[in-house]
């Protein structure tokens, strides 16, 4: 994040107006499910947003009649729902990009590797309810693509699923941002995940969704695909 920057005389009063603003002036979208930390002026104005949405969890949980003062198991909610919602289960859109190392393919790897089932938690943009489920990344790279660590994949994928979204634009930006930075010669991405948006509300099914993204020589290449695939499944 950016280190802080005084606050020109007349701007917005709240912390999330100011960052809005910037944004809109960059022309930047905010959806849910995208990151907004380079518009986020270093550690002290985040903990400044969080205090503002403790305030306005705090205002939510008084119209929905909960006694927050005399309940002790509500006491300090609203201060966990701002923690957790900025630090936690929404962080991909609050924190930059961890780091990932990335290094040469100096043996001129070109077989096709498999990385998975990778855990993955996000939540739902209709209902904000959690989205759990198991992620597998297929790879088949060339002598000029960049390769990344084991545990940098589960990082990336947990950066991206960390924010409001729906399953299908998911899986669509990591595919995405791991072709941006691996240019690989084919990529291929399958997730299989609960949605609480229909278990806990709605129709209360035990359903799941199942959906992929093949790039490259997977969508080329029918038996590349099937490899994939089968190997997945087994």
């Amino acid at each position: 994040m950016k280190a802080s920057k005084p606050i020109a005389a007349g701007a917005a009063d709240s912390v999330s107006e100011r960052i809005r603003a910037r944004l809109s002036a960059a022309g930047k979208r905010f959806h849910a499910n995208d990151n907004i930390a380079d518009f986020i002026e270093g550690d002290a104005e985040l903990a400044a947003l969080e205090a503002e949405v403790a305030a306005k969890a705090q205002a939510l949980l008084e119209t929905l009649v909960i006694d927050t003062e005399s309940d002790h198991n509500t006491q300090g909610t609203a201060h966990r729902m701002a923690r957790m919602f900025l630090h936690e289960v929404f962080r991909g859109r609050y924190h930059p990009m961890p780091k990932v190392t990335e290094f040469p393919n100096a043996e001129r790897v070109n077989e096709l590797m498999i990385v998975g089932p990778i855990t993955v938690r996000s939540a739902c943009s209709h209902h904000m309810v959690p989205i759990l489920g198991k992620l597998w990344i297929g790879v088949l790279p060339n002598e000029r693509s960049n390769l990344i660590g084991l545990s940098k994949y589960s990082r990336i994928a947990n950066w991206i699923m960390s924010r409001p979204q729906i399953q299908e634009e998911a899986v669509m930006q990591l595919a995405d941002l791991l072709e941006a930075r691996m240019r690989p010669d084919g990529l291929a991405l399958v997730i299989e995940a609960d949605h609480f948006c229909t278990q806990w509300r709605g129709v209360k099914d035990e359903s799941h969704m199942v959906n992929s993204v093949m790039r490259g020589a997977f969508l080329q290449n029918t038996a590349l695909r099937r490899e994939f695939l089968q190997l997945v499944r087994s």
